[in-house]
């Protein structure tokens, strides 16, 4: 009881000084928290969705597809008289037909896309009772013929629709154009999909080509008769009338249903808890400088209370009793600040087009439990080393002023441990450098980030002296007398400057090492793109190609020629015997020119003769493939042919790479006109002089089609460089709670330094040291510490990224680039952050009373 009077007499006495520590703690429960909170409200949102629009029972044919994306454009499909039987199934109450096609896109008079801006599908089909389940019609009525057409109210609110308003839908099939004559509302939460609908006959003929045909079937079950057993009976009903359909019950068409939601939730959830995971490493580190810190200038305290009688354990005790305090207090604060979080994100995401209610707001049990029980774990475990140093505080250090005599041995020892791990760290690096496939370096890297990162870590301390002394070599000599005392401050400990460098450093790594990876990626994109892309345009989209755009592409005036370019599935059959599911690529033989591939064997012209096809370097060096060879290719939907291998083209390339090509001419006489694939892009080069206004043409002729986009190559390199860093700026933003908690570090062990050095502030100021002159110190002082944790970090991670960029370039990448402006702006505003860091502490050493701080013991 005693030592837990102690303990909390301390906290409560340090309660200033804990408080950046118990923020550190907080922001990464808090992220913990709010991260699993908004996956599993997400994953609530869709159970809900999915469990409410699904029947009893669906009857869909075998060969459709969970993301209805099929081949051809058109989703599978069986006949109407499926739906009388189906409904003749004993338990059944009643069955109907429905029509459902996520490959449309519709857009309002203006050509202006309806679709959700998220990558949230568009669904057309056709109302039916089931959909009463989950929406209700709140103005006007269903579609009744066809030019008719009904929304949600939730995409008539985001885009201005009103009752009368004209719509035209995209199809594979076709365009067709239908006016507004109802809108409907969700009973539930609508993640953010765009909803139309029209009768039944006009959903048939426009969106499947056919009449009398259905994509799936509604089957309800009579009171008192269960999913299962109607399933049973409904499978019974078809398979002896129709042959074979998938038939499921409603959890199972819900759980398949959620299956791909789930898989991209995991990808979410598992990244945003790494960067958690970051947080907290580097939350341990201003944890283990605080309490060192602290019992330091507790020396002669802990002295005292060793020399009236405290064991080393009770010692030991009261440091680890404060530590599980500020964890529990820390990491409570940190379970309410993640819900918070949670409800910011969904906020977020509403804003973007994803609609998440909070009514679904979902904190399971598991959440503050696993929150609770990380942030003390990991607050307790980062003190345990202060704790046992406290520990060992003898009763002798009573009659010292403060401090513990330095460990010359441990120091040695630590330092020889960092060298080795660093050591190991960099052989790991070398060897990932030098491996021959991708996948084998890339376990070598990670093991040489961890080795080298902790190795860093380790010997900070021991890297501190010269760095510094380097650093204020630059910076701080130009001050005078009072950056020679900031420089004197920084290496005064420089185990704890290890430390708090060490906080930032690693923060700062990952951003270095993302930057170089991202650059490259890039960069060497780019050069691939100079070289091996002859044509001018390339049309694509989230979409294929329909039919209808394509016309307007081959009409458009100005171009020499145009491409078509056809991914196709196949059943692929080496001469070796081996068979895999695979895909070939179909084009016009001016695809050859469009993008130049260097050719090892044969003639990539030939591939383009009748009967004849080229493959990778790579597959043919796997399965020993020599031009001449016979292929045998099953293309899904069609029939098997045996083509042969005219050329081998070289994989050494980032661009098409593994790519197997044929004929279009070849592929359409194995494959039927309706089981043929639209273009999933297509290429176009313009006559000589006339490619400006060619440019201006296509565009035009796309302007009906905005879910295309044209591209010269100087369009499609932006775009890359874009993505790459939207994607590099949305890890960054993650990476910058680990940066925040490394500032906190800095803050904490300025003002705890601050703390420490109150006599000796209190006799610089005695003997002529201004206030102005103090507080400049102790931002210098920060600021070196923080240039010291970002040099440390950049330079480790260029080091990690050059090593990735070797694995890249067996992919392709071969281009290193370092973006200097990048890195030389980061270490820039890392001094920025010292400066930041050192405000609060400089601001309360500046007002300290010098008599005060004089007889301070």
């Amino acid at each position: 009881m005693t030592v837990f009077k102690t303990s909390m007499r301390n906290f409560f006495a340090h309660k200033g000084r804990m408080a950046l520590s118990a923020v550190a703690v907080l922001l990464s429960v808090a992220f913990v928290c709010g991260t699993l909170v908004f996956t599993d409200t997400m994953n609530t949102t869709f159970d809900k969705l999915f469990a409410t629009t699904s029947p009893d029972v669906t009857v869909s044919p075998k060969g459709a597809e969970a993301d209805d994306t099929p081949q051809n454009g058109r989703p599978e499909s069986m006949p109407a008289s499926a739906v009388e039987r189906a409904g003749k199934a004993a338990g059944a109450k009643s069955a109907e037909g429905a029509v459902s096609s996520m490959n449309v896109t519709v857009v309002n008079s203006d050509n202006k896309n309806m679709g959700s801006s998220t990558g949230a599908p568009t669904i057309a089909g056709n109302w039916t009772k089931n959909d009463l389940r989950s929406m209700e019609i709140t103005s006007g009525h269903a579609p009744r013929g066809p030019t008719e057409v009904m929304v949600d109210a939730d995409t008539a609110d985001k885009h201005h629709l009103k009752m009368g308003d004209e719509l035209r839908t995209i199809a594979v099939t076709g365009d067709f154009k239908a006016k507004i004559v109802g809108i409907a509302t969700f009973k539930i939460t609508n993640p953010g999909a765009a909803v139309v609908y029209y009768d039944t006959a006009t959903a048939q003929r426009e969106l499947l080509g056919a009449t009398g045909r259905f994509t799936h079937i509604n089957v309800t079950a009579a009171t008192g008769v269960t999913d299962a057993q109607l399933k049973q009976n409904v499978s019974k009903q078809l398979t002896a009338a129709d042959g074979t359909f998938k038939i499921q019950t409603q959890k199972e068409y819900s759980d398949e249903s959620r299956e791909g939601i789930g898989e991209f939730m995991n990808v979410i959830k598992y990244a945003m808890l790494g960067f958690a995971g970051i947080a907290f490493l580097v939350g341990i580190f201003l944890i283990i400088n605080t309490f060192s810190m602290l019992v330091a200038q507790r020396t002669r305290e802990i002295g005292l209370m060793r020399a009236i009688g405290s064991s080393r354990k009770q010692v030991n005790r009261s440091v680890l009793i404060e530590a599980l305090f500020l964890g529990v207090v820390g990491s409570i604060l940190g379970v309410a600040a993640g819900v918070g979080i949670a409800v910011g994100l969904m906020k977020l995401m509403s804003m973007a087009g994803m609609n998440l209610s909070t009514d679904d707001l979902t904190v399971k049990a598991t959440t503050p439990v696993i929150g609770l029980v990380l942030g003390v774990v990991v607050t307790v475990l980062a003190a345990y080393l202060p704790a046992r140093r406290a520990g060992k505080v003898s009763p002798m250090a009573a009659l010292r002023d403060a401090g513990t005599p330095a460990d010359g041995k441990a120091g040695w020892i630590r330092g020889i441990i960092g060298l080795l791990l660093t050591g190991a760290g960099g052989a790991a690096l070398y060897t990932a450098a030098g491996a021959d496939k991708a996948s084998d370096g890339a376990s070598m890297l990670g093991i040489g980030v961890v080795l080298s990162l902790i190795g860093f870590v380790i010997i900070g301390p021991l890297l501190a002296g010269g760095v510094v002394r380097t650093l204020s070599a630059v910076l701080l000599r130009g001050f005078g007398p009072v950056g020679r005392l900031a420089e004197r401050n920084a290496l005064r400990n420089p185990r704890r400057t290890g430390a708090t460098g060490a906080a930032l450093m690693i923060g700062l790594a990952l951003v270095a090492c993302l930057s170089v990876v991202g650059s490259s990626m890039v960069a060497s994109a780019t050069e691939e793109l100079d070289k091996s892309v002859g044509t001018d345009f390339i049309v694509q989209g989230n979409q294929r190609i329909v039919p209808q755009a394509q016309k307007a592409i081959e009409d458009t005036p100005g171009l020499e020629h145009v491409t078509s370019y056809k991914i196709v599935e196949a059943k692929l059959t080496s001469p070796d015997g081996k068979t895999e599911d695979t895909d070939v690529t179909a084009a016009d033989p001016t695809y050859a020119s469009d993008l130049r591939r260097e050719t090892l064997s044969g003639d990539l012209a030939a591939a383009y003769g009748k009967n004849a096809m080229s493959v990778g370097s790579l597959y043919a060096e796997k399965h020993g493939v020599e031009v001449g060879d016979t292929m045998t290719v099953a293309f899904k939907g069609g029939q098997t042919a045996k083509l042969k291998v005219a050329a081998i083209t070289n994989d050494d390339t980032a661009l098409d790479k593994g790519s197997r090509y044929l004929n279009i001419t070849t592929l359409k006489s194995y494959v039927p006109a309706d089981k043929m694939p639209p273009n999933d892009m297509m290429f176009a080069t313009a006559k000589d002089g006339q490619e400006k206004t060619a440019y201006a043409s296509l565009k035009k002729s796309l302007d009906a089609y905005p879910q295309y986009q044209v591209r010269d190559q100087t369009d499609y390199k932006q775009q890359l460089k874009d993505q790459i860093g939207q994607l590099l700026n949305m890890v960054y933003g993650l990476l910058a709670l680990a940066i925040v908690v490394a500032v906190l570090g800095v803050v904490n062990t300025l003002a705890l330094s601050v703390v420490e050095r109150t006599r000796e502030i209190g006799l610089m100021r005695a003997i002529g040291l201004s206030r102005r002159q103090l507080r400049r110190m102790i931002r210098l002082e920060s600021v070196v510490i923080a240039l010291f944790g970002a040099l440390l970090g950049l330079g480790l991670g260029m080091g990690w990224g050059a090593t990735a960029q070797k694995l890249l370039a067996l992919e392709g990448l071969k281009v290193l680039d370092i973006p200097w402006p990048t890195i030389i702006g980061v270490f820039i505003g890392s001094a920025f952050v010292g400066l930041f860091a050192a405000l609060v502490p400089a601001f309360r050493a500046g007002r300290m009373n010098v008599l005060n701080a004089i007889a301070t013991d």
